[in-house]
């Protein structure tokens, strides 16, 4: 029986390894023709969204660029991150800055104010950025594949078990960055309102000599004589 195991498995690993020998990028399959689709879609409300001199308008095409990385996570197997995607970005995010937009009454037409002036050397930067990002993500995953027909590898139990046993100390170390975050924004918003409370009270209004309020000033200080 454990030859007849070990058999098995071996021939199991000859049929995986020629399988993805032969497997390339000039026999896609439909999952990655979708994929590519999809990244084109994305790639496309992106610049949009970076480009585009409409405030609300760069608030809904960012919307659209989002849930596309969520559809990838999808096609990659990674359920948990997709939907993590969608509740916190697309669910969360995004509404922030749609409220925003509607409390600081922010101009619902075209904006020139958009426009900084610096978009060539953003774009410079931005392609440097995502040139070292490929090359960092080619160069590491080079020969690994994803296997599609397999168990899912971004599941919440599979999350769990890596985020809580190989990542728990960038896990707590980032818990404690965004605790310090809500303090300081505590503290910022408590000096901001002092500074508020203490101007309104030094500026008082001037009183004329003619008028009642003068008239009950100058009663007042008789009175107190």
């Amino acid at each position: 029986m454990t030859f007849t195991a070990a058999a098995t498995a071996t021939v199991a690993h000859a049929t995986t390894t020629v399988a993805a020998e032969h497997h390339g990028f000039l026999s896609p399959t439909g999952v990655e023709i979708a994929f590519l689709l999809v990244g084109l879609l994305t790639f496309g409300a992106a610049v949009v969204t970076v480009t585009t001199k409409q405030l609300v308008h760069a608030a809904l095409w960012l919307v659209v660029a989002l849930g596309g990385l969520a559809v990838e996570y999808l096609l990659l197997t990674a359920e948990f991150i997709a939907w993590v995607q969608v509740l916190i970005y697309v669910g969360s995010v995004v509404v922030l800055l749609l409220f925003g937009l509607m409390l600081t009454r922010a101009p619902i037409g075209r904006s020139p104010d958009a426009d900084s002036g610096n978009r060539w050397a953003a774009l410079t930067v931005a392609v440097a950025s995502a040139g070292a990002l490929v090359w960092v993500v080619v160069d590491a995953f080079r020969t690994t594949w994803v296997d599609l027909n397999g168990a899912a590898a971004g599941s919440t139990e599979v999350t769990g078990a890596s985020l809580f046993q190989s990542w728990v100390l960038p896990f707590e170390a980032l818990s404690v960055l965004l605790l310090a975050a809500l303090v300081g924004a505590i503290v910022l918003s408590r000096k901001a309102k002092a500074a508020a409370a203490g101007t309104t009270t030094t500026t008082t209004a001037p009183q004329v000599p003619g008028s009642r309020d003068g008239k009950r000033a100058t009663e007042d200080k008789e009175g107190v004589r």
